[in-house]
């Protein structure tokens, strides 16, 4: 007897186009905005500047020009919580960073503080870009081996696709948002990849006991019912992961929240691709196999004989 629940596989259709549709935004997000990279990948000076209550982005603007600071018509000025501002250029000069610092302080009248100016060179930003380039591409490989020596190769391809789903998705919003893509967000997108792959796993794991000696159903009315089996343990992990990070998002400091922006939006999007991609992606490309075509062309028919 089949099994009653909410019917994913009959609704696949749906979900590959919402899918397509967040890739394809993603995607032109990317082309015509563009990525934004902190100074930690290109290089550049984070100023942090205290006590600016009562001051605007556009005055502080001003004092980084009569400071001379390099570039500073497209320098990033994120105002803090505690009425100050931390500023971002493409100042890659220690002494001149430090000295446009002083000037800028005298510039907007704000109180002698401790120097807090940080630069990066452009070499050491390019070393951080190619290792977090490396980072990710190890750890899909990794992905990759495991779940074909785990699993079988049809589960990990279809794995990877929705982890590069969810990933597209978080750096195409933060494209579409105009944030910088930091090392936070690497870090963020990496701890995405992990929680979207245990949920993916778990469903499938739950798909490789339901098909053996499968006989009585179609591969894809078993996949349905395994998704419906698992579907308060998803709902449960999802909360469990999601309500802390949102709490981050909401009061956290300006560090955490960029790293808890790119987290509720993986977390969202992994929770989603794990029964919306993966699992209906894996259905139909297993139900391509002989033994399962023949299996369903049965149950069709014993469906229309009654």
């Amino acid at each position: 007897m089949a099994k009653r629940g909410i019917d994913f596989m009959g609704k696949r259709n749906i979900f590959f186009a919402v899918s397509g549709a967040l890739v394809v935004i993603a995607v032109a997000a990317l082309l015509i905005r563009g990525v934004t990279l902190g100074i930690e990948f290109q290089g550049g000076t984070v100023m942090t500047l205290a006590g600016a209550e009562g001051i605007g982005t556009e005055e502080v603007r001003d004092a980084l020009k009569t400071a001379d600071v390099m570039d500073a018509e497209n320098a990033v000025i994120q105002p803090t919580d505690d009425g100050g501002f931390i500023v971002r250029t493409a100042e890659s000069d220690t002494a001149a960073a430090q000295q446009a610092f002083s000037t800028i302080l005298d510039e907007l009248g704000l109180p002698d503080q401790d120097v807090n100016v940080t630069t990066i060179g452009p070499g050491w930003g390019q070393n951080v870009t190619n290792a977090a380039v490396l980072a990710l591409v190890v750890s899909l490989i990794a992905i990759l081996a495991y779940v074909s020596l785990r699993f079988e190769y049809k589960m990990s391809v279809t794995a990877v696709l929705a982890l590069f789903h969810d990933a597209l998705i978080v750096v195409g919003i933060y494209a579409l948002f105009g944030r910088e893509i930091t090392p936070n967000t690497v870090a963020a997108v990496l701890t995405i990849l992990g929680y979207s792959l245990y949920d993916t796993i778990v469903v499938f794991h739950r798909i490789r006991e339901n098909s053996a000696g499968l006989t009585k159903r179609s591969f894809m009315d078993m996949t349905n019912d395994s998704i419906n089996e698992m579907l308060m343990r998803w709902v449960n992990t999802g909360l469990v992961q999601i309500v802390p990070v949102i709490a981050l998002l909401l009061f956290g400091g300006e560090t955490l929240r960029d790293f808890a922006f790119a987290m509720a939006v993986g977390l969202i999007a992994g929770a989603y691709s794990s029964i919306g991609l993966a699992s209906p992606l894996y259905a139909v490309w297993k139900e391509r196999e002989p033994k399962f075509q023949a299996l369903k062309k049965r149950h069709e028919a014993q469906q229309a004989a009654r």
